[in-house]
């Protein structure tokens, strides 16, 4: 069966997974934030920013495929907007890393380039491998994705895995949800070694640890105590797709 050949990406995951996979020259169109690869997405048609996707943009590209993601809170609400125009879409919602890798299988499938997508999922498997370390050896780590509450990753979340397979152990382990938002208590009482800010929409350059650093009510969270917050681009931690590598990477040289 032929693949789609007319791609529109709604999400920066969607527009990184179609370019790994080699098909970049397929998209006609991507979302306002998708910012990789940045030779290829500076000459691309803007669609629109989350929410505000305009579906009359998507529709004057002609795509055969539309690429929409449920990670974008309220997204559905899009979703409902392209199928109401009669747009052909497919809906992807990882929580976990293995959902990241059968998202990225799906999207090969659907490009007819099957092969490309095993391959891009067995590189990334490759280059995040499970470091072996006993329970009690494995730093706490508390992945922050919003300044104000706090909103902690939890479980079910492929960040978890990450941290699993970066050595650590991940603070908010306890919290079956895929985030939540966190009080400085809550905070105290998990007690992270280390805190990492990568906050949604947020460019890296502009991440503020001071506001955790010098937080009285955080005064006496580990991390906190140590001088162990860091900063990690939402764009390798929060995005479900290849560049999740880069945090991956970010997280084990950090954890030591």
């Amino acid at each position: 069966m032929a693949g789609a050949e007319r791609v529109v990406t709604l999400t920066c995951s969607h527009t990184e997974i179609v370019a790994a996979l080699g098909c970049g020259d397929r998209i006609v169109g991507c979302d306002a934030d998708s910012d990789q690869p940045a030779e290829l997405v500076a000459s691309l048609p803007r669609v629109g920013r989350d929410l505000g996707v305009d579906p009359e943009k998507v529709a004057a590209l002609d795509p055969d495929l539309v690429l929409a993601s449920l990670t974008v809170p309220g997204h559905e609400k899009v979703v409902a907007r392209l199928e109401a125009k009669g747009l052909p879409f497919v809906v992807t919602q990882p929580v976990s890393l293995a959902d990241v890798y059968a998202d990225i299988r799906q999207v090969a499938g659907l490009l007819a380039v099957e092969e490309r997508g095993e391959r891009l999922v067995q590189e990334m498997q490759q280059a995040m491998p499970a470091v072996e370390r006993s329970e009690k050896d494995r730093p706490s780590l508390l992945v922050s994705w919003w300044p104000s509450p706090v909103i902690g990753a939890g479980r079910r979340s492929w960040v978890h895995d990450l941290i699993e397979l970066a050595g650590g152990r991940n603070a908010n382990e306890d919290c079956q949800k895929e985030s939540a938002p966190l009080s400085a208590e809550q905070i105290c009482a998990l007690a992270p070694e280390h805190f990492v800010i990568s906050w949604c929409g947020v460019p890296a350059a502009k991440y503020r640890p001071e506001l955790v650093l010098e937080d009285l009510a955080l005064a006496e969270v580990p991390a906190v105590r140590r001088g162990a917050v860091h900063c990690v681009s939402e764009a390798w931690l929060g995005r479900p797709g290849p560049n999740l590598i880069h945090g991956y990477h970010a997280l084990r040289q950090l954890l030591g």
